[in-house]
This record gives C-alpha cells, sequence and structure tokens, in this order.
C-alpha cells in the first residue's frame, strides 16, 4: 500500500481539496510554492501513463475545476501542471500556481509551510471550488 493509498484510506490525515469514486486531491506538504495540489487515482498504479484510459481522461476533467480554483486562490499566472512520478510509486499530477516554467522545477528546494498555512490553503482553495 503506497503513502498515497494511505491518505486516500484516511490512516494519514491530509489536507483534502475534493474528491470521488475514482480520484482524491490533497494539499502537497512539501510543496513548490503554497497552493500546490496532487491529484491521485484511487487505483495504485506506478507510472502514470500505464494508467487505464478511461482514467486518464476522467483524470484531467476532475483536475479542472481544482486547477481554476487554485487560479482564484493564489497570485499567479496560471495553474500549471507537471507528471512526474519518481517519489511515491502510485501514479498523480502536480497542480501548482505558476509565473514561469521554473515554478515547476522539481529540482529545487521546497517551501517550508505550516499547519496553519496548509489549512488556510486548503480552505481558499475549496471555498473557491464552490
Amino acid at each position: 500500500m503506497t503513502i498515497f493509498s494511505k491518505i486516500i484510506a484516511g490512516e494519514i490525515p491530509s489536507y483534502k481539496i475534493a474528491e470521488d469514486e475514482n480520484f482524491f486531491a490533497f494539499l502537497d506538504i512539501f510543496p513548490l510554492r503554497e497552493g500546490h495540489v496532487l491529484v491521485v487515482p484511487k487505483i495504485e498504479e506506478d507510472k502514470f501513463f500505464d494508467l487505464p484510459e478511461d482514467y486518464l481522461s476522467k483524470m484531467l476533467l476532475f483536475a479542472k475545476p481544482i486547477a481554476h480554483a487554485i487560479e482564484k486562490s493564489f497570485s499567479c499566472n496560471r495553474c500549471g501542471i507537471s507528471v512526474v512520478g519518481l517519489e511515491v510509486p502510485h501514479a498523480h499530477l502536480h497542480l501548482i500556481p505558476i509565473d514561469s516554467a521554473d515554478d515547476l522545477n522539481f529540482t529545487r528546494g521546497k517551501i517550508k509551510v505550516t499547519p496553519e498555512q496548509l489549512k488556510a490553503a486548503q480552505e481558499k482553495i475549496v471555498g473557491n471550488l464552490k
């Protein structure tokens, strides 16, 4: 069971943004930028492009309103999307508020955020989903 499956199952707490029968979205607690969200399928598949085809298309549709909510919640040029998948062997998308391509640079240091900042970011994004 991956750490993401444990988060989905509620065994590990998270700052949940959205959920449906196929996907779970939550804040990255080690973000590149404030408002960095992970979108994870509820099935365990290591590589993103090994996901079933219907999951690939549905995942973007699930992520779309979250991306718009991120853009409303944080000062940014747009919500960027990245698929890296090296840290956790469970397919996932990164949704990150960005101003330039460099904001998607995973080799940079991650920002430090407090639980209070994470809770505030969660509330902003969830509030803008409605």
